[in-house]
């Protein structure tokens, strides 16, 4: 089993994941937009979700309908949400990320810090080495955790 984050954004997918992947080291592998599709995307969601008019199909044309970003073996993917979809943020979770190096760590906490904005400064804490929150500039949250674990004690 593995497990992989997929973000929604609303129009900046492309200019987010390209973000993450400088921001932690890693490649777009694939990003595809929904005009690339072999057969047009369906006008509704099944579940009975808003009807697109064609003009929002049209507008959807060049928003992306998939990326992929592989980051030293992990995967986030990520989707831009059709024009005709009410966009809410992303909303009550984080993505943790562990280094084993506080070098590392604290380059990848302040890239994406980069025009976001710090819940809790990279700093030493009772758990780790180092450990920092951030909501970047995407209205995502990231929780880093760098360095060696620190041993807590029982009952804490």
């Amino acid at each position: 089993m593995y497990i992989q984050p997929y973000l929604f954004f609303n129009g900046t997918c492309e200019e987010a994941v390209t973000f993450y992947a400088k921001a932690l080291g890693g490649k777009v592998v694939m990003l595809s937009r929904f005009k690339d599709a072999p057969t047009p995307p369906p006008s509704s969601d099944p579940d009975g979700g808003p009807q697109a008019t064609p003009e929002q199909i049209k507008e959807n044309d060049n928003r992306v309908m998939h990326a992929r970003v592989e980051v030293h073996g992990q995967v986030i993917m990520a989707s831009d949400c059709p024009s005709h979809f009410t966009y809410e943020g992303i909303h009550g979770c984080s993505i943790a990320l562990g280094f084993d190096d506080v070098a590392t760590g604290e380059k990848a906490f302040n890239q994406l810090a980069e025009g976001g904005q710090v819940g809790m400064p990279f700093g030493e804490t009772f758990w780790s080495e180092r450990f920092g929150m951030v909501v970047d500039r995407f209205g995502v949250s990231w929780m880093v955790n760098a360095g060696k674990p620190k041993a807590v004690p029982e009952g804490g």
